[in-house]
């Protein structure tokens, strides 16, 4: 049985640092230039905060200045922190509840990395791909030679019938629905992606 991904597995070591006093227009030119979604606030060596692409647009949206509003000040604190042993789905079902899209993760040492709502929505269709049922020995005899099949002392009825699965394309390993980004008990392929029941209806 395939053992769940940690955060540690899936977890990027490469993150923008910024302090409570810089500006929300220096943190974005930051985002920019590093293609990044969100900025780790960080006091000395401590996360206190995270601004992410949703912060900087409600300073938009309330007509503030960018470059005399502070990240101190929009920021989402305080920062929901992890063990880097802690379960893909721990991190999954935390981001559902707490409405959050990013989690510091920390060892001992201190902040090692961040992993985010995209990570955990890549690393689960990931996971659920791997968990693909591998064809049966029914399959297999079906496309052995007639005469072969006749000694295994299958039927032809039995041999033509397709292999199906949970209904044929249910997926009962619990994961994040890649459509709406929530936690599932079973996930449906549905146009290359892997989603929930609510998604596969609509």
């Amino acid at each position: 049985m395939e053992s769940e991904l940690s955060v540690r597995d899936i977890l990027t070591t490469e993150y923008v640092g910024v302090s409570e006093s810089d500006t929300v227009q220096g943190a974005v030119e930051l985002m920019r230039e590093e293609r990044a979604s969100c900025v780790l606030v960080v006091r000395g060596s401590d996360p206190v905060g995270i601004m992410t692409e949703w912060d900087v647009l409600g300073v938009v949206a309330d007509d503030h200045e960018p470059s005399e509003t502070t990240v101190g000040d929009v920021m989402t604190s305080p920062v929901i922190t992890f063990g880097p042993d802690r379960g893909l789905t721990d991190a999954a079902s935390t981001m559902a509840r707490e409405n959050i899209r990013n989690i510091v993760i920390e060892d001992d040492n201190g902040v090692v990395g961040l992993v985010t709502q995209r990570d955990v929505i890549a690393a689960a269709g990931s996971f659920q791909a791997t968990m693909t049922p591998t064809r049966s020995n029914a399959t297999l005899e079906g496309e052995r030679p007639p005469e072969e099949r006749a000694q295994s002392g299958a039927s032809s009825d039995d041999l033509d019938a397709p292999a199906m699965t949970n209904g044929g394309d249910e997926y009962t390993t619990q994961g994040v629905c890649e459509a709406c980004g929530s936690l599932a008990d079973s996930l449906w392929e549905s146009n290359g992606q892997l989603v929930c029941a609510d998604c596969r209806t609509v």
